[in-house]
């Protein structure tokens, strides 16, 4: 149902002018009038995109660029909200992709992703549709011109609404070294390309910078977690494990309460004749697959009520795919209701889900478990827990204090299969006594 869904929002973009209506078991899952594309954009992305839309309007001899994009607050963690249409057929570009992200540089996170719609006709000639059995990839006969000519176009429209910084509109040398300007031009050609306000693209005289805050997991939530679940463990799924001497089961008298965290990552753990190296995210994520294994396969989770219930909004193709995955969900701890057409009330999360980050722990969820789902290796479950398991662990480069340490090794020495990762990495790698005094010539 859902890539039903993902052609029905391309073709009903394409053509906003058209009446069109989706029906699935009896009931209509799109009503959509005719009327303008923002009036289009709005029905199918959600009301909430009405005040928060941006014209973009560049006619040039060689191609136009119209449409709408999203401003910075509309920014969000998963894709979903990109449409790229040339001339009317739907398109898919990280090449025009990376321009429309390169436009918004400084204004979103990094790790955000801006919302777009935008529909480019150009001379057929210009374009060679088969490079793709999906007719979905499509090759540009000056492909650099028409990054350029995006990049510039988005600019111009985010300065015209005041959104970005103050602009100088002056010729930009990254454009002028392009072949397409550099041919050779005749007179009205000439005329006509300065006369274009693409061909006059920007250079900033301030550059606007934005500082993400520092975010800091709760690991209390996730120690709560494990002392509350018990039972027995599934088997890992994954790629055969890594074969790496577990030292531990070897030394039971090893001591976890000094350890030394290296560059936020690593944790440093002496053991009987040499030491380990721990990575604290992978090692974080075998931890979280083996509790959330267990509880999905012999029980339902624990849920931390919320206590406010929170609003989620989705794209169609994402509401769909929610609708599909809330039985899973529900039994790895969440609670989630529908709540109208592309709307879902929050009723209560997994019990190591942070307090506030329920809305963000689904959108990462569905963005991860996209990427994942056309893998045929795994059950939906199994890859709705990997998906967790991933969302969920200690970050890379999160600073931890001598008892967060300790729960975290002692917790993944506890797993039957400590060494690996649920996808096959180490956890840790051990480094032996007679090695080092190899190393060391000794």
């Amino acid at each position: 149902m859902r890539h039903i869904v993902e052609e029905f929002i391309r073709v009903s973009m394409a053509f906003p002018d058209r009446f069109f209506s989706l029906t699935s078991n009896g009931q209509e899952v799109f009503h959509l009038e005719a009327g303008s594309s923002k009036q289009r954009i709005v029905q199918i992305l959600g009301s909430s995109y009405n005040a928060k839309l941006v014209a973009v309007a560049e006619d040039t001899d060689y191609m136009n660029i119209s449409g709408f994009i999203g401003k910075p607050e509309t920014a969000r963690k998963t894709r979903g909200d990109q449409y790229f249409f040339v001339n009317n057929r739907y398109i898919k570009s990280a090449y025009l992709n990376h321009a429309v992200n390169a436009a918004f540089d400084g204004m979103i996170p990094k790790d955000s992703f801006p919302s777009y719609v935008l529909y480019i006709d150009l001379d057929p000639a210009q374009i060679d549709i088969n490079v793709h059995p999906t007719k979905q990839e499509i090759k540009f006969e000056d492909e650099k011109i028409i990054y350029a000519f995006v990049q510039a176009a988005i600019k111009h429209a985010l300065a015209q609404f005041s959104i970005a910084p103050s602009l100088d509109f002056s010729l930009n040398a990254s454009i002028q070294g392009l072949d397409a300007v550099n041919k050779p031009f005749t007179s009205d050609q000439q005329q006509a390309a300065v006369s274009s306000s693409l061909y006059k693209t920007f250079s900033q005289k301030h550059q606007a910078h934005f500082i993400e805050p520092n975010e800091k997991s709760d690991l209390s939530s996730w120690k709560d977690f494990f002392k509350a679940s018990e039972g027995s463990v599934i088997k890992d799924e994954g790629p055969a494990s890594i074969q790496l001497e577990t030292a531990i089961q070897k030394n039971k008298t090893t001591d976890f309460t000094q350890l030394i965290q290296i560059h936020n990552t690593y944790i440093v753990a002496t053991v009987q004749k040499g030491f380990l190296l721990v990575h604290q995210q992978l090692a974080h994520e075998r931890i979280l697959y083996e509790k959330y294994s267990a509880v999905a396969h012999h029980m339902q989770a624990a849920t931390q009520k919320s206590l406010f219930p929170v609003t989620l909004e989705l794209v169609g193709s994402d509401a769909v795919l929610l609708t599909e995955l809330l039985p899973e969900l529900q039994i790895i701890g969440y609670q989630i209701e529908p709540f109208g057409q592309n709307s879902f009330v929050i009723q209560g999360v997994p019990a190591d889900v942070i307090a506030g980050d329920e809305k963000h722990s689904i959108e990462m969820l569905i963005e991860q478990f996209k990427h994942f789902s056309s893998d045929v290796k795994f059950s939906k479950r199994e890859k709705l827990i990997r998906c967790m398991c991933k969302q969920q662990s200690i970050k890379a480069g999160q600073p931890m204090d001598q008892k967060e340490m300790s729960f975290l090794v002692e917790s993944l020495f506890a797993c039957t299969t400590p060494n690996i990762n649920p996808n096959g990495n180490p956890t840790y790698i051990e480094f032996k006594e007679d090695y080092l005094e190899r190393m060391f010539g000794r």
